[in-house]
């Protein structure tokens, strides 16, 4: 019996196919790159309300919220076992001040912005959390903390 050779072959058009959406793909992302174009961008908004926050943890496992630019003025808290949402992002934050070797004297800043969005900034690290991601539940907890006075001019 002759020993014969099996070269399976590609059909020649769905190669070309294959390399005209390759090709394709490498030019719409590289044309995206060069216009400054991404995926996440979004509209810039106006602030229009922003408050400085402290976020001070209690021995009884309590977190104290703070204004800090009304003279340490309490303005609510987490009771222990509660908003688990609110603690997890700020454990993170707090996770990464550590990581950095920060300390927790710098406030975070939580902005309103037109188009609705809500954003809290840690000042220390710039890191930016876009609480609204988390659904109108979770960004209700930190929304509660500005009000009107917060409004910007």
């Amino acid at each position: 019996m002759a020993a014969s050779s099996i070269h399976p072959t590609m059909p020649r058009g769905a190669l070309l196919g294959a390399a005209a959406v390759v090709g394709i793909t490498l030019s719409l992302v590289t044309l995206a790159r060069l216009s400054g174009l991404d995926a996440t961008s979004r509209p810039v908004a106006a602030p229009v309300a922003s408050r400085d926050l402290a976020f001070v943890d209690r021995a009884d496992g309590a977190v104290v919220i703070r204004d800090v630019a009304d003279h340490d003025r309490q303005l609510g808290l987490l009771a222990p076992g509660t908003n688990g949402f609110a603690r997890g992002v700020l454990r993170g934050l707090a996770r990464e001040r550590h990581r950095n070797g920060l300390g927790d004297d710098t406030p975070f800043r939580l902005t309103r912005f037109a188009n609705g969005d809500l954003w809290l900034t840690d000042l220390a690290t710039n890191r930016q959390i876009y609480l609204a991601a988390f659904g109108p539940t979770n960004a209700g907890v930190f929304a509660e903390l500005l009000d009107e006075k917060d409004r910007l001019p």
